[in-house]
């Protein structure tokens, strides 16, 4: 696994706004030398703050939409359409308003969906959508995201892998249902970190002062059961994309001087 780099922006809107043009320039690029991309979205405010800033990105158009493939890390397991949802809130701050291809848009599945308030079974689902995109030149039974976003919670959590929590022990299943998560909703889906692994870029996004003391302890060398975002790695790399306030507890010679 790639070891990380961090990106310290001033405030959390310069942040956004260059995450999403370097999210752009990542899927043109993917799109120009294997005729597709794949992406993992997060919510969250970070998560969310990016796609409203690629919303009125001018150079959005330069993304084919219709030859991406949108995934998400995790989901709150609520019925469709409910405003907690991440895919919900994606669909605000931009899917609806970009040409994206429906049959690429892989949403997890919604409590009021086919397999009603069955977590496991709609975990299971999602598993095996992955693992149908995954192709022979792929790692195992996941597609080789080109970029995978993660917010990073106060508490280091990830996607829904929360400290100590049996989904963060996870190592072999790609997609697991959560159950009596500590932040609302307790029910919930979420990637894994072998899943997660399987991206070729990982980013972390922390904003903010409440993410700093999140941000020095996954940093820090602590262990992914206790700091799930120190687990959180890329195959080829691994960006944090901070704040100055959610990097104010790192020392300095954690990134460069120069950084924007």
């Amino acid at each position: 696994m790639s070891t990380p780099q961090l990106v310290v922006h001033h405030d959390k809107e310069l942040m956004a706004q260059a995450a999403a043009a370097r999210l752009i320039t990542k899927i043109v690029d993917a799109q120009a030398s294997r005729g597709s991309a794949s992406v993992v979205l997060t919510g969250g405010r970070n998560g969310n703050g990016l796609l409203a800033a690629l919303a009125d990105a001018p150079a959005r158009d330069a993304v084919d939409w219709a030859r991406l493939d949108l995934w998400w890390g995790d989901e709150r397991f609520l019925p469709e359409g409910d405003p907690e949802r991440n895919v919900t809130q994606a669909r605000e701050a931009l899917l609806d308003a970009v040409p994206l291809d429906p049959k690429r848009v892989h949403a997890m599945p919604a409590s009021d969906g086919p397999y009603g308030t069955d977590v496991e079974a709609a975990a299971e689902a999602y598993a095996e959508e992955l693992a149908r995109a995954a192709g022979p030149e792929n790692h195992g039974s996941v597609p080789t995201f080109d970029v995978l976003m993660l917010g990073v919670g106060p508490d280091t959590h990830v996607a829904s892998l929360f400290p100590e929590l049996p989904a963060v022990r996870e190592t072999e299943r790609t997609v697991v249902g959560v159950r009596g998560a500590p932040k609302p909703p307790p029910t919930r889906v979420t990637l894994t970190l072998p899943a997660i692994r399987a991206a070729r870029e990982v980013w972390l996004l922390a904003a903010g002062e409440d993410k700093a003391n999140a941000a020095a302890i996954a940093l820090s060398g602590a262990g992914e059961i206790q700091a799930p975002a120190a687990g959180a790695r890329g195959r080829a790399r691994t960006l944090w994309l901070l704040d100055t306030a959610a990097a104010s507890q790192l020392p300095r010679s954690l990134y460069p001087p120069a950084s924007p």
